[in-house]
């Protein structure tokens, strides 16, 4: 049974229907790769996901280690191993990064009924992730986000996942938008972080960060629902026909 299950999930934000009877299965120790063009629906599944409050679940459930969580609060997800990483991360002036991760830790801690971490043990645990994450010293008093790069941006994201270690970590088109040296970084991340604890469901519409992260399954979004789903070759046809080819077999089964 996959960790992260989503059965005939149906959404809608106001009266816009967005996703429309969606299956995806989620599992620790693999890489799942979600893509599809834009307006498919990707970034809304990332979100209900997380539970953001702006969607509408109609039909359907999100089940995580065998609990519905459906109806549970982002920060109940969070606490349960869920990690998201967003396509575009908030900048906090005058929150240090430091205070931060200190700060997502301790809320950590205070739902397992645990004290609060020690500043002698944090400052351990978070050198340890900052070297894991291949991150400079100076990193954790700069405001969180507050006139990062895109790249410094995608850096701070695997920095908590190096932290809080979740068991899924949902990437949100976290490789949009950056240089070849900041797309390194987020796949030498991926590649790093992921494993037999944790599963990684990298959502994107380019194929570029799949040629360095290898994922071990592939499902193509359209339209609010999974139409395909197969192995990494998968890649490689999007690569070379582009979408157009999904439109076309879509339409064609809706014919028939």
């Amino acid at each position: 049974m996959a960790e992260l299950e989503i059965r005939n999930l149906h959404v809608q934000i106001e009266d816009k229907k967005i996703l429309k009877g969606l299956d995806l299965d989620v599992e620790k120790g693999r890489v799942h790769a979600l893509m599809g063009p834009n307006g498919s629906g990707k970034s809304t599944l990332a979100n209900v996901i997380m539970g953001h409050p702006a969607y509408e679940v109609t039909e359907g459930s999100i089940t995580f280690k065998g609990e519905d969580i459906t109806e549970a609060a982002p920060e109940d997800r969070s606490q349960a191993g869920l990690f998201m990483a967003f396509q575009y991360p908030v900048a906090i002036p005058g929150v240090s990064v430091s205070k931060y991760l200190r700060m997502i830790i301790n809320a950590q801690r205070e739902a397992r009924g645990e004290a609060q971490i020690k500043i002698k043990d944090f400052a351990k645990t978070a050198q340890e992730a900052m070297e894991l994450a291949n991150i400079p010293k100076d990193f954790s008093s700069r405001y969180l986000n507050d006139g990062f790069s895109g790249g410094e941006k995608k850096r701070m994201e695997l920095l908590q996942l190096a932290l809080l270690r979740p068991e899924i970590a949902v990437l949100d088109e976290t490789d949009s938008g950056l240089d070849i040296d900041a797309l390194r970084t987020v796949a030498d991340g991926v590649n790093k972080f992921s494993g037999p604890d944790m599963g990684v469901l990298i959502i994107t519409h380019y194929q570029r960060i799949l040629s360095m992260v290898k994922p071990d399954q592939v499902s193509i979004m359209f339209e609010g629902r999974i139409v395909k789903e197969g192995g990494p070759e998968l890649v490689g046809v999007l690569e070379e026909k582009g979408y157009g080819w999904i439109r076309e077999e879509v339409g064609a089964g809706a014919a028939a």
